[in-house]
């Protein structure tokens, strides 16, 4: 469940930056632009790499990555097959207080996004929150938004943050008044683009979303691969977002790494059979004005047996942490490894939500979704902990800024004395605490 790598550098798909060049050129170039984000002087372009150099202008290849996978439970267990309410398996929002929260707001008046694998909006549990109208599909299939054509990642994430919590089945989410707009940046094959992340986030600026979850990584990442370009147009989208009111959250990674002392790194990351050294960074939670929050979770959480472990704070096996790569912890899911095929129910300790699985006939075509609960863990389940948080801070202080919402999770996060800010940042997530201030 380690976080993805780049792929390939494309070679007939562009990043070019617009300050060195012009309109005109653009136009005359044998190119098709395929996202243009005027707002950080970049165009995303298909064609000949010639036609490119032809405008003179700072360019670099557009990279695909593979999708971060979390932990999830192998044997579906269906909402049928269980006894009570969905919210009973929901550690993570009792550990929160997030009924508590509820009673002071469930996060009305506000929009997220969310920068995943698709969100299905026909799900019983989403169909009150997602605005398809908005939700936009940035990749170059033709499988549109609103579905699950990616997998079930994306819905997952979209019930943690926002799952009706007024109906008499299913789950809670954090932020079930909070409006969501599905920002689909992979394929079905799970692999996405540097171009399309950056698309969808300026999108979720142009939309006034309040926050944008990214439940995406990329983990090593080389610095010197990265180079100047894609430094450059990380640090200009993520400064775009944050002085416009949108914030940036992210998935710190499922790798067990220490970010603050990584350093230099060796291995075969591209998986050519041919092992490099590079120092490493990972994306996007260590850029600039970007949240990076790792994960939590219990080990025995209601199996029955006395004396097992349930400390919703403590940290996971997976996640990966550094004094000054996190800004804060949510429960995120844990697993005692030993325990899967032994008969306990070691599941318990993921999250539980909203799942749904794409249905494509022989030819590949999209038939649907299957709509269902069901449980995974990884800082990709964390992070929509604190977009829900973030969510339900913006609607009781509709004035607040991006920094505003951000420092207001930090200063109410809880400190747990047992570990350090290693894992935890600012500390635990704590949305109740939030609006006693």
């Amino acid at each position: 469940m380690g976080s993805s790598v780049i792929i390939a550098a494309s070679t007939d798909r562009f990043l070019v930056d617009t300050k060195a060049t012009s309109r005109a050129r653009v136009k005359a170039a044998d190119l098709d632009i395929v996202h243009n984000l005027n707002e950080i002087d970049l165009l995303v372009v298909e064609g000949a790499e010639d036609e490119v150099k032809s405008l003179n202008a700072w360019y670099a290849p557009d990279s695909t990555y593979s999708l971060n996978r979390p932990l999830r439970e192998q044997t579906p267990i269906t909402a049928s097959t269980i006894d009570q309410p969905g919210y009973g398996y929901q550690w993570d929002k009792q550990a929160q207080n997030i009924p508590e929260a509820h009673e002071i707001t469930r996060g009305e008046g506000t929009r997220v996004s969310v920068i995943d694998t698709g969100v299905a909006a026909g799900h019983p549990d989403l169909e009150h929150t997602v605005n398809e109208d908005l939700s936009r599909n940035f990749t170059d299939d033709d499988y549109g938004a609103g579905g699950p054509y990616g997998g079930y990642h994306g819905t997952h994430v979209a019930g943690i943050i926002a799952a009706n919590d007024q109906n008499e089945e299913g789950v809670v989410g954090t932020a079930p008044g909070t409006e969501v707009v599905d920002c689909r940046v992979f394929s079905p094959d799970a692999l996405a683009s540097f171009a399309d992340i950056l698309a969808a986030i300026v999108y979720s600026v142009r939309i006034d979303a309040d926050a944008a979850n990214m439940s995406i990584g990329a983990y090593p990442v080389s610095r010197e691969r990265l180079g100047q370009f894609y430094g450059m147009a990380l640090n200009r989208v993520t400064t775009y977002a944050n002085s416009h009111g949108t914030l940036l959250i992210a998935a710190a990674g499922n790798d067990s790494a220490d970010l603050q002392h990584d350093g230099r790194i060796c291995g075969d990351f591209d998986d050519d059979g041919t092992d490099e050294c590079i120092s490493a960074i990972s994306l996007p939670n260590e850029a600039a004005n970007v949240m990076s929050i790792s994960a939590t979770g219990p080990i025995g959480y209601r199996w029955g047996d006395e004396g097992l472990e349930e400390d919703f704070a403590s940290p996971t096996f997976y996640t990966n942490y550094g004094t000054n790569a996190i800004n804060i912890a949510a429960p995120g899911g844990d697993a005692d490894l030993g325990a899967i095929g032994t008969g306990v129910p070691w599941y318990l300790d993921l999250v539980y939500n909203t799942i749904a699985e794409p249905v494509f006939d022989d030819d590949g075509n999209y038939q649907g979704a299957d709509y269902d609960y069901g449980w995974a863990a990884g800082t990709s389940m964390a992070c929509p902990q604190v977009v829900g948080a973030a969510a339900l801070v913006k609607s009781q202080n509709p004035e607040f800024n991006a920094n505003q919402v951000r420092q207001t999770l930090e200063n109410t996060a809880e400190s747990i004395e047992e570990y350090n800010k290693t894992y935890y940042g600012a500390g635990f997530l704590n949305p109740a605490a939030a609006f006693d201030q």
